[in-house]
């Protein structure tokens, strides 16, 4: 009776000390959200002056960016204005129609993510002013189309170029312009979104009715292309912002001077979603973008088809503008209301965000019950005003909560979400709708539960406005930290460095704020009990798993979001365990496929030799199939394969698991000669034998958090760690 009593008693101590470890985890968390309020990123103590704003950006800058948005909705609305004419002259149904002026918007979403890699790399204002003259060339070919196929051609073209604006404007506002009025500074770019939905509709409407005719609307398209192709001129003349500088001079008080590398897309997206208010965002914008790309095009077709309508190109437009005007009110209203809660308390914006958006789809629905024209446009303008007063208070959401080397691909994904989730799909059912029971019906059906959905999904994402954007805080500081050690003692430079790097499988965490640093020449074993995270750290280290929060670096050149492939190249090579050999091929084939990497073929060769010397027993199996080898011999072409690249830190995954004494031995030989060779190492040991035997330092981890870290012979001292370790050959 006494045995499962004491079993019992021993499980339910260790469940307590889970919950324990994992209580005193959430207090730690929950510690960090509340940093220094007035040190919030994006959340600065004082408001600047918009003149003082504006002087220390440059007036060219938020000039061009917003007349830019004013001529992009000039298309956009001619589209949606001269639809009509555009069917009738091309002979084709409401679906079709709407179906093509969302492919715009799918070649938006398409293009945006590449425009965003762009962005990352190249000068700014050059990759947005030549999307620009793409952009603006296709407009001036939609009006030159005589078939379905050709104006899918010429909105997709639009849409590409139209694409570099959703990344990279806001992100050229975020960096050019301070913090203390980047709410009112995005939005005075913001404005010209709906100056143009007001001036476009109008615009568009007239010079189709002066140039008279059926097919006005092509000599009309024509002239809204000119203006375009000179600001696409102007943007390639202007200078970029320095990336971050904003939250650097408000956090740090100076500029970093980074020579990072670019974060690729998928690991910047894999990072966003851990953003969970920016998360909770996006999905909310997707649902919202099905009222928001459907609504314009049905509403045109409304006023034209609708028996208690019917009315032209000329009247439609003013309408159609006029439904626009509130927004030129609500906006700057929204600027300085939504600032002001801002930094007061971020999540409060949010919420009056989701708010808004819930007003939104309540005035838009409630003005379909009337078939007066004049309460119509009324509500249609009190509803557009909400929408124009919610993005108002989200962009600035979006910028202030993701790490700013990520600001771009973050209003990427916002693009991607309205326009592929929302967009498209809403223009076809609502063309679908549209078709069979009206545009009336079909409308009353999309906007209820796009508007419910997404500003519900906003407000719930605004309970971790506080914790994001303190975690953003604290990776800059962390980066203002290490670089200033750096600048100290530019000798003592790790070549890895691990800081607070968290892990995730889906919801189970199983890395927690794991710290450690390799340095020039060093061999680190990496030690602990099975499951303790070890083999999860090196392959976050290999960038072959996306940490949730922490920096990875190289030589103190930030990595943690770069690409394996990168790593490879500038001297970071894994030997996975059990997974670093092609089991079907040949010994020879093995390695030839990483010495394609070596691109110099006499440098090719001298490596191969070098391989050939240091595992003569490798050299003499080249023709015989990888995996019909011995454990031990597989280990050793691994290790050839790793040793072809020349790499500056080589990470070995289980170096001695499963293997035979002497064949152990035969590696450790390997492992001294590249100690003395200058190799940097990192492996991963279960043996604390073995590592005794290879590593200078050791850390050891338990249950995904390093439990000691120092010179391999103190471990021995540590009784309570080695207890639960297996002891490889500890009687001999």
């Amino acid at each position: 009776m006494n045995e499962p009593k004491d079993g019992a008693s021993a499980v339910a101590l260790l469940a307590a000390q889970v919950l324990a470890e994992e209580e005193a985890r959430t207090e730690a968390r929950t510690a960090e959200t509340n940093v220094l309020p007035d040190d919030l990123l994006g959340v600065p103590a004082e408001a600047v002056a918009l003149r003082a704003a504006v002087q220390e950006g440059g007036v060219k800058m938020i000039a061009v960016l917003s007349l830019l948005l004013v001529f992009e909705e000039f298309d956009r609305v001619a589209v949606q204005v001269l639809g009509p004419d555009i069917q009738k002259t091309l002979h084709i149904s409401d679906t079709l129609l709407t179906g093509l002026a969302s492919f715009g918007g799918v070649m938006l979403v398409l293009c945006t993510l590449p425009f965003a890699w762009l962005g990352d790399r190249f000068k700014r204002t050059t990759v947005l002013g030549g999307a620009t003259f793409i952009w603006s060339a296709f407009v001036a070919l939609t009006g030159q189309v005589v078939n379905a196929f050709q104006l899918a051609v010429t909105r997709g073209g639009a849409g590409l170029g139209s694409a570099a604006n959703i990344p990279i404007s806001p992100a050229l506002v975020s960096d050019a312009y301070p913090l203390g009025a980047r709410t009112r500074m995005l939005a005075l770019e913001g404005l010209g979104r709906p100056i143009g939905q007001v001036i476009g509709p109008f615009a568009a409407g007239g010079l189709a009715a002066w140039f008279g005719g059926a097919e006005g609307w092509r000599p009309t398209l024509l002239l809204f292309a000119v203006p375009p192709a000179l600001l696409g001129l102007l943007l390639i003349k202007m200078r970029d912002p320095a990336r971050g500088r904003n939250e650097q001079m408000a956090v740090l008080n100076t500029e970093l001077d980074t020579t990072d590398p670019p974060i690729r897309l998928s690991a910047a997206f894999a990072r966003l979603k851990k953003v969970r208010t920016f998360y909770f965002l996006v999905v909310g914008i997707g649902l919202l973008g099905f009222a928001l790309v459907a609504v314009p095009t049905l509403m045109g077709l409304l006023l034209k088809k609708d028996a208690h309508y019917g009315y032209g190109a000329f009247t439609r437009g003013w309408m159609i503008s006029i439904s626009w005007a509130g927004s030129l009110l609500a906006i700057p209203f929204a600027a300085v209301i939504g600032e002001k809660l801002f930094r007061r308390d971020p999540a409060r914006s949010l919420r009056l965000a989701g708010i808004l958006v819930l007003l939104y789809g309540a005035f838009m629905v409630v003005g379909l019950r009337f078939q007066n024209p004049i309460l119509l446009i009324g509500f249609w303008a009190l509803g557009n005003a909400c929408q124009g007063a919610a993005f108002t208070a989200i962009r600035p959401a979006i910028a202030a909560v993701v790490p700013y080397k990520m600001r771009a691909q973050a209003f990427a994904m916002v693009g991607v979400y309205i326009f592929l989730m929302g967009g498209f799909f809403g223009g076809l059912l609502g063309g679908a709708f549209s078709d069979s029971w009206g545009q009336r019906t079909a409308l009353t059906i999309i906007i209820p539960p796009a508007a419910l959905l997404g500003g519900l999904l906003i407000m719930y994402g605004s309970r971790f406005m506080r914790a994001d954007i303190a975690s953003s805080v604290a990776e800059l500081l962390e980066e203002q930290e290490e670089r200033t050690r750096m600048a100290q003692d530019p000798s003592r430079i790790p070549v890895l460095q691990v800081r607070g790097v968290d892990v995730s499988y889906g919801p189970l965490q199983v890395l927690f704020g794991v710290d450690f640093e390799v340095h020039r020449g060093e061999t680190l074993a990496l030690l602990g009990t099975n499951g303790a995270g070890k083999s999860t750290i090196l392959r976050a280290i290999a960038g072959l798993v996306l940490p949730d929060r922490g920096v990875i670096r190289m030589n103190g050149r930030t990595i943690t979001f770069v690409a394996p492939e990168l790593r490879v190249a500038m001297g970071m090579v894994n030997v996975p365990g059990g997974e670093a050999i092609f089991t079907t091929m040949t010994v020879q084939e093995n390695l030839d496929i990483w010495a394609r990497l070596i691109e110099d073929p006499v440098k090719r060769a001298l490596a191969m030799d070098k391989v050939n010397r240091v595992f003569p027993a490798i050299a003499e199996r080249l023709d015989q199939r990888a995996g019909s080898m011995s454990g031990g011999q597989q280990q050793m072409l691994a290790l050839s394969k790793a040793l072809l690249l020349e790499p500056e830190i080589l990470l070995i995954d289980e170096l001695s698991l499963g293997l035979a004494p002497v064949v152990v031995q035969e590696l450790l030989v390997v492992v001294e000669r590249l100690k003395a060779e200058g190799v940097t190492m990192v492996i991963v040991e279960q043996s604390v034998n073995v590592a005794l035997a290879v590593a200078d330092r050791a850390v050891f981890m338990e249950r995904g958090q390093v439990r000691f870290q120092g010179p391999a012979r103190e471990l021995l001292e540590r009784d309570d760690l080695l207890r639960a370790v297996f002891l490889s050959g500890a009687d001999g």
